[in-house]
């Protein structure tokens, strides 16, 4: 399924995170199961859906601290 059609979506599964971030299952997974990346647990096998929007704010906050890195590692030199 092409990314595109994928990020059209309101939800997407582990395996679309997976595509999407070019990560594996288990780091897709530990960022639902750590609370790091906020998800939903749905149906009877309790299966995740991380919903577009949560996905954004989590690249957003990744952006963030990685500009609070660079300015501390700036004030450092």
């Amino acid at each position: 399924m092409e990314t595109i059609e994928v990020l059209s979506r309101k939800f997407i599964t582990l395996d679309d995170l997976q595509e999407v971030m070019s990560i594996s299952r288990s780091q897709a997974y530990a960022l639902v199961r750590s609370g790091e990346l906020r998800a939903l647990r749905v149906g009877g096998r309790g299966q995740w859906r991380i919903e577009i929007t949560e996905l954004d704010a989590y690249i957003e906050r990744c952006y963030q601290a990685a500009d609070a890195t660079d300015a501390i590692a700036r004030l450092q030199d």
